[in-house]
C-alpha cells in the first residue's frame, strides 16, 4: 500500500511530466528559436536582384551554412532545431509569406567552418560539437522520459514504489539535458554571429520555442524531485514500520 502523500507526489510528478515532454516536442518541432529582423529592403535593383536570388537559393538542399545565414539575416528568418524559415513575396501576389526548410540528417552532421561555407578555412570544433549537442540532446531526453514512464508503469504493475527513485534519477537527467539544449543553441547562435557579417539595423532574439524548451527543464526537475522523494520517503517509512512491528 502506498500513503496517500506518496501517492499524491507520484500523481503530481506524472502530471509535470507530461507537460515537460510535451513542450519540449513542440519547441522541437517549431522553427522559432531564434528570430531576425531586417530593415526594409531599397528599391536599388542590385539589391532586389541579390534578395531574388537569396529566395530562391534557400530552398535547395544543399544550401551552406553561410547562404542560409545571410538569408535568415537580410529576409526576416527564425531559426529551429530543426528548420530555418524566412519571409518570401509569392508572386504574382506581393503578400508575404512564411516559407521554411528543414535541416538534413547530413547537414546535422556535417562539420562547421571557422569561416561559414568555406571548407578551406578549417574545421570550427566548437561550433560543430555545440550543433550536434543541441540536435541529440533534446532526443536523450525526451528519450528518457519515455523510459522513465515504462518504468513506472511497469512499477505500477508490480505494486512497488521502489522503482520510483530511477525513475526520478531518469527525469534529473531529462531535464539536465533539455536545459544543455538551450545552452548550446545560444552559444552556438552567438559564435556563429560573431564571425558573420551581420547586415545594420538587423534585430535579432530568442523566439517562443526556445522559452517553450527552457520550461520544459524546471518541470522535469521538479518531477524528479517528487518522484526521488516519495520514492525515499516511502522506504523509510516502511524500514521503520518492519522495525516496529518486530521489536
Amino acid at each position: 500500500m502506498v500513503d496517500n502523500r506518496y501517492a499524491t507526489a507520484l500523481v503530481i510528478g506524472s502530471v509535470l511530466s507530461l507537460l515537460a515532454c510535451v513542450y519540449l516536442s513542440v519547441a522541437m518541432g517549431t522553427p522559432y528559436w531564434y528570430q531576425y529582423h531586417s530593415q526594409p529592403a531599397s528599391n536599388d535593383a542590385n539589391n532586389g536582384s541579390d534578395l531574388h536570388n537569396l529566395r530562391q537559393d534557400f530552398e535547395g538542399e544543399d544550401m551552406d551554412e553561410r547562404s542560409y545565414s545571410v538569408a535568415l539575416f537580410r529576409l526576416n528568418g527564425t531559426l529551429g532545431l530543426w528548420w530555418r524559415c524566412i519571409l518570401m513575396c509569392q508572386e504574382p501576389d506581393p503578400t508575404l509569406m512564411t516559407k521554411c526548410q528543414a535541416f538534413t540528417l547530413q547537414q546535422q552532421w556535417e562539420s562547421k567552418y571557422k569561416s561559414p561555407g568555406n571548407i578551406n578555412s578549417g574545421d570550427d570544433l566548437l561550433r560543430t560539437y555545440l550543433w550536434k549537442c543541441q540536435f541529440l540532446l533534446p532526443l536523450v531526453s525526451v528519450g528518457l522520459v519515455f523510459l522513465g514512464a515504462l518504468i513506472g508503469v511497469c512499477a505500477c504493475l508490480c505494486r512497488s514504489i521502489t522503482p520510483t527513485l530511477f525513475v526520478g534519477l531518469l527525469h534529473l537527467l531529462a531535464g539536465l539535458c533539455s536545459l544543455a539544449t538551450v545552452c548550446c543553441f545560444l552559444a552556438g547562435v552567438y559564435l556563429l554571429h560573431e564571425i558573420s557579417d551581420l547586415p545594420e539595423g538587423m534585430d535579432c532574439s530568442p523566439g517562443w520555442s526556445l522559452f517553450l524548451a527552457l520550461v520544459s527543464s524546471p518541470l522535469q526537475i521538479m518531477a524528479a524531485a517528487l518522484f526521488i522523494w516519495a520514492a525515499r520517503s516511502h522506504r523509510q517509512h516502511y524500514t521503520r514500520m518492519t522495525a516496529y512491528r518486530v521489536a
